[in-house]
């Protein structure tokens, strides 16, 4: 005895969505696939904000480009104004005296302060000295001589009419900042000419771009918005009729045929819904003769079944009673009643098959489920056709590594499926080994049956489960089946919740693979044996030890989920232990 496991199982917290980022691309990739709105949105969106980028870039560059000839245009105008002040007070005040040109110089220097915002103003004289000229001045000693440059100081030697100027970088603190330097000519008439250069300070102008930029981008970022909003609005009216359109489409294909759309209006998407709802009308009335006229012939069947059965079993009766004293007859006549006999029985067996069609057509088949050990239903199959198999020639195998737990199953529908593949094996088998290996899992229990006769090309597996579907119509049948057979099979197999799975190839034999879920759910995983077999052969060449006759153990061996991780058992021909 173990002591019971006891514990508390605690839910796990759930994860907030921004941490699990992994899983955003897939997502996001999945709704791009799936959501027309979220896609057009999002091209939107992109296709606008590239669009406001570029004007964004382009006013931005535009305006600098435009703020710096402004800016430029102003401290030239200054410049001009500055110095043609600083020259009509040198014009209205030369004395011969040198200390009173000294004093015009002053009186100069402080007009080119009084009339410009220059921040650093500076004169040289040009030229050898003159001993009466007025010395040279600068507000900021060193500085302007830093900042000027030998081919500007020699075009503005060379040029005395214009104006010479260039960018520079005024030292502002530590750090320096944007400026301009204009460079002119001042002129004491018969005494010296002089290099003017003042230095302009253009601090306020990044200030300015910076705050335009700042303006451009709120602007556009609001833009990209707005429009956003619009486009999401604009899109709702339209992708929602197209939802409630493939919603209704959805559930009118699922078998709702009384669902509508709603029309509203005359636009485009009315008459859509328009053609729509007729379009619904017209397969919902087509669909109902279908099924009037498929009730009727259910009922057709059933009933002639029905009828046929009473003067059936008085044939039968009579066809046995002449096939028992068959020995009496002359030779041609024991053979009719032979043929006779047959035929009645395969009639009846038509009859049968026809009555359950039509049971699964009216939807009026029950299971009747009881505990079954689907290695043990195998081998009474194989063990009751052990007698068909010789007659063809053929060695029947079993391969059991699982299955031998009860599992609640209709065994009289099983054991027709069972007897039904393995019936087709044998009779186009031509002769060679057959395989039947049953498994299982802790989710299903499966059984399969492997011939390696001629096998079928691929157009024909898609039709075996077809009714009175054959592959080969001039095939001559040794055992006298309905066409029936593989139909009711699958029929059988879907009413457990299982499923009825083929492999076939030409030269190679055929594998049919019946899945029984175990606890009478529909099958979630994959089948404890494949469909596929793989590269199995057989005669002589490598089979995978797949027909090696082995003991069979007894049946009710523990099998705790199907599998116990082992070889599993296997029987000789028919069956048998």
């Amino acid at each position: 005895m173990t002591a019971p496991i006891s514990g508390v199982i605690t839910a796990r917290p759930a994860v907030p969505w921004w941490r699990m980022w992994r899983s955003w691309p897939g997502s996001v990739a999945t709704l791009w696939r799936r959501s027309l709105r979220f896609r057009t949105i999002l091209v939107t969106i992109g296709l606008t904000a590239l669009a406001v980028v570029v004007a964004c870039v382009w006013m931005a560059l535009a305006i600098q480009n435009d703020l710096f000839a402004s800016r430029k245009d102003q401290v030239l105008i200054d410049a001009e104004q500055a110095r043609a002040a600083a020259q009509r007070t040198l014009d209205a005040a030369v004395q011969s005296d040198a200390v009173q040109l000294q004093n015009v110089m002053t009186l100069a220097n402080s007009a080119l302060r009084d009339q410009s915002s220059a921040t650093m103003v500076a004169a040289y004289r040009i030229g050898p000295p003159v001993p009466n000229a007025p010395q040279d001045f600068s507000t900021a000693e060193g500085v302007v001589d830093e900042l000027l440059t030998p081919a500007m100081r020699a075009l503005v030697e060379a040029n005395p009419d214009q104006q010479i100027w260039q960018p520079v970088a005024l030292p502002e603190g530590s750090g320096s900042v944007p400026g301009i330097m204009v460079g002119q000519q001042l002129d004491i008439r018969g005494v010296a000419s002089y290099e003017l250069y003042l230095a302009y300070d253009l601090a306020n102008a990044p200030q300015t771009l910076t705050f335009v930029q700042r303006t451009l981008w709120l602007v556009g970022i609001a833009l990209v918005l707005l429009i956003s909003v619009i486009a999401w609005f604009v899109l709702r009216s339209v992708t929602v009729p197209i939802s409630e359109a493939a919603d209704t489409s959805a559930k009118l294909a699922a078998g709702r045929l009384d669902v509508r759309l709603q029309v509203h209006g005359e636009d485009e998407l009315a008459t859509l819904g328009r053609s729509f709802n007729a379009m619904a009308d017209s397969i919902e009335s087509q669909i109902k003769e279908l099924a009037d006229l498929s009730l009727v012939q259910q009922r057709f069947v059933s009933d002639v079944s029905h009828e046929l059965r009473t003067p059936l079993t008085t044939i039968r009766l009579a066809a046995d009673m002449i096939n028992d004293q068959r020995d009496e007859f002359d030779p041609a006549t024991a053979r009719a009643a032979e043929l006779l006999n047959a035929q009645v029985q395969r009639f009846e067996t038509l009859l049968s098959d026809l009555l359950e069609i039509s049971r699964y057509d009216a939807g009026s088949v029950q299971l009747e489920l009881e505990p079954t050990s689907l290695a043990q239903l195998a081998e009474d199959v194989i063990g009751s056709m052990q007698q068909l198999a010789e007659q063809h020639g053929t060695d029947v195998r079993l391969v059991a590594p699982g299955g031998y737990s009860p599992v609640d199953m209709d065994p009289r529908r099983v054991r027709r499926i069972v007897r039904n593949l393995l019936g087709n094996a044998i009779e186009h088998g031509e002769g060679r080994p057959i395989v039947v290996t049953v498994d299982s899992d802790q989710q299903a229990v499966a059984i399969g049956v492997r011939d390696y006769g001629m096998g079928m090309r691929k157009q024909d597996v898609d039709h075996v489960f077809d009714r009175f579907w054959r592959a080969d119509p001039s095939r001559k049948r040794t055992i006298g089946g309905t066409g029936l057979g593989l139909s009711i099979a699958l029929g059988d197999a879907k009413l457990h919740g299982g499923e009825l799975a083929v492999w076939s190839e030409p030269g190679r034999g055929t594998n049919f693979v019946l899945t029984l879920p175990r606890r009478g759910a529909h099958l979630t995983g994959a089948s404890p044996i494949p469909v596929d077999p793989g590269d199995d052969t057989v005669d002589g060449r490598e089979d995978l030890g797949m027909t090696a006759p082995i003991d069979l153990p007894p049946v009710d061996a523990p099998d705790v989920g199907g599998a116990t991780g082992r070889r599993g058992p296997a029987a000789t021909p028919g069956g048998s232990a």
